[in-house]
């Protein structure tokens, strides 16, 4: 699979020219960054799978931020998301406790899966904030994040807190180390977790597929954005495995391929995915899907520029 935003300027002739050459390559499917009819038609008449891939928690709607404010997570501090984003302004997570978010959530999947060029939904942002940023990004915004801190620790709403309270019979302001509470982190994981399996039953009854990209390991998953994905309701998972972001050598997506289809336990397949800006040349990518599928993922994605020298690649594989 690749990803890409669809661009409504392009004619006929060049985007059927592309998608043929993606086919030719091997490639399954794309990812849609936004609806477009046009190109969703054309990838699949050239044998493509058209998928609509969807900011999920992570929603800086208008509609939201003009009528619903309180929908927004709220930090360890007491500060929303609202107005106070955590390390980039289009950081504006709501909270998956929520009833009413969560039934935003499926209307606007209904309606996607509802079309009949839309083979397919792909879950991005189904998380929390980054408690903790991949080790290679801290010099961009001067933190360092060797503990949790308060300002990137979601979240502490009223709601998420009387929720946890009634299944745990724990007032989470009174535990003196929160974000040490086993219990706290397990509420949080089961919080997305439920999300994911309600958008997961309106896809079923689509008969349609709901994937999702995911961070690259479940460990890592859990610790850093309260992903507990291996116990998801999907057709398939494509862990964003970008090697370069934890300042990890290539090899390391052979190891996180392991430890995700470990967890999986045959449950749903495992599609590596793979940062092209992270390798250092073609014959470095190339090892990277190699490490990928010598591990047992039953393929790769491809986020970044797709040029013919990476098709090529492809079809090596093919």
């Amino acid at each position: 699979m690749v990803c890409l935003h669809p661009k409504d300027a392009e004619s006929y002739e060049e985007v059927t020219e592309r998608y043929k050459k993606y086919y030719d390559a091997g490639i399954k499917g794309i990812f849609f960054e936004a609806d477009n009819e046009q190109h969703y038609k054309i990838a699949k008449e050239q044998g493509l799978e058209a998928h609509r891939w969807m900011w999920i928690m992570n929603r800086g709607d208008q509609f939201i931020r003009e009528n619903h404010p309180e929908w927004y997570a709220v930090n360890r501090k007491g500060e929303s998301c609202f107005d106070k984003p955590p390390y980039v302004d289009y950081y504006r997570w709501v909270c998956p406790s929520r009833p009413e978010v969560v039934e935003y959530l499926k209307k606007q999947v209904e309606e996607t899966l509802s079309k009949d060029y839309v083979d397919g939904i792909h879950l991005d942002y189904i998380r929390f904030c980054d408690v903790i940023l991949p080790v290679n990004l801290w010099k961009n915004y001067g933190i360092v994040q060797t503990q949790e801190l308060p300002e990137y620790d979601y979240c502490y709403c009223d709601v998420c807190k009387s929720k946890f309270k009634e299944k745990y019979q724990q007032d989470i302001d009174s535990i003196q180390y929160p974000q040490e509470s086993l219990s706290w982190k397990k509420y949080r994981y089961d919080a997305v977790t439920n999300v994911v399996n309600q958008l997961s039953d309106i896809a079923s009854s689509h008969n349609k597929a709901i994937t999702a990209a995911v961070f690259p390991t479940p460990d890592v998953a859990k610790r850093i954005v309260r992903q507990d994905w291996t116990n998801w309701k999907l057709t398939a998972v494509y862990p964003m495995i970008y090697h370069g972001f934890y300042k990890e050598n290539t090899s390391w997506i052979g190891t996180a391929v392991v430890e995700g289809v470990r967890g999986l336990d045959g449950r749903f397949p495992l599609y590596a995915g793979l940062f092209v800006p992270d390798f250092k040349d073609i014959d470095d990518a190339r090892q990277g899907i190699k490490y990928a599928l010598d591990n047992g993922a039953a393929g790769v994605s491809i986020f970044g520029s797709v040029s013919d020298e990476t098709l090529e690649v492809l079809k090596e594989f093919k």
